[in-house]
């Protein structure tokens, strides 16, 4: 099954589906930094960098499903909430150009948990009801990172669409597992990083990360609300501000001192294999792709089912 994937980011929902045997026909994102992840671990896609709404669909090969994992900002509690306001927001209709016009099999949609609540409610309404308009029948379901054994906390909605109803009534979400991975399985604390990663005494937050993080447990933040104020058994959910303000990257204390969580680690909460990497991008653009992007396993376990593994 062909796959088209829109606002695709670092390609997170793509390498679940191609995991699970999909095939990426092709791919867009707006991002010029995002694009060189994408295209240093996706040489082989077909990657469209640019506006989605510069793009006709008529030009592009037909597809199976469609993917997207549009932006959460206009929709997030840790944002202004604008929703539909926000031109971010307006997106979503680039997206139902596209099912229009395309008319996939299936349609997958990933955004924050929030969209749900957002404006009472009416946001997924909308969402749901112009998925319905076009003939879809749709099931959705919130899931969390740790429910397919990632410790990160990151609950995020999947909402998948099918245009025949066996297709639908074949799907189910994938159940739980249970959380084994711990922290201590994805960070080695006896490995020295770079010291660009470690809070030295030149930092103002120096002082006090050192009086509240004194042991080598436990994953910490710093947010609005100050230093540390709560530790940490599995990471705290990856942000895409990491980026704009790099004390927003979780911290732990190895043993060399206290630092940052560094690019990789942070695409291994993601549940991203190994051999994922960066190229030629900015630390600043690595941290908020990190928080930009999926739970690959998620996409991963989701995909699976719908082609009935």
């Amino acid at each position: 099954m062909k796959v088209g994937s829109l606002f695709s980011g670092i390609g997170g929902i793509d390498l679940g589906f191609e995991q699970a045997g999909f095939e990426i026909a092709w791919a867009n994102d707006i991002d010029a930094s995002a694009c060189k992840t994408y295209r240093h671990n996706f040489p082989n896609t077909h990657l469209i960098e640019g506006d989605v709404r510069d793009i006709d669909p008529h030009m592009l090969p037909n597809i199976d499903v469609l993917v997207a994992g549009f932006p959460c900002q206009p929709f997030s509690i840790m944002g202004y909430r604008r929703g539909f306001k926000d031109p971010r927001g307006n997106l979503f209709f680039e997206i139902s150009r596209f099912i229009d016009i395309k008319r996939p099999r299936i349609v997958f949609l990933e955004n924050v948990r929030n969209l749900m609540e957002h404006d009472n409610g009416k946001t997924f309404l909308v969402i749901y009801n112009t998925l319905a308009q076009f003939g879809y029948s749709v099931k959705y379901k919130v899931i969390n990172a740790t429910d397919v054994n990632i410790p990160q906390n990151r609950a995020r909605i999947f909402i998948v669409a099918f245009l025949n109803i066996e297709d639908c009534d074949r799907f189910a979400f994938p159940e739980a597992d249970p959380l084994e991975v711990t922290i201590e399985d994805i960070i080695d604390r006896s490995v020295k990083h770079d010291d660009i990663y470690y809070y030295g005494s030149n930092s103002r937050y120096f002082k006090t990360l050192n009086a509240k993080i004194v042991d080598k447990t436990g994953i910490y933040r710093i947010d609005d609300s100050g230093v540390a104020t709560r530790k940490w058994d599995i990471c705290p959910t990856l942000k895409a501000n990491m980026g704009t303000y790099s004390d927003r990257v979780p911290i732990i204390r190895d043993d060399f001192g206290i630092r940052k969580l560094t690019p990789m680690e942070c695409l291994a909460f993601q549940g991203y294999p190994k051999e994922y990497s960066f190229k030629g991008i900015s630390l600043e653009s690595a941290y908020k792709q990190c928080g930009n992007t999926v739970c690959v396993p998620i996409i991963r376990k989701i995909a699976d089912n719908i082609i009935g593994r």
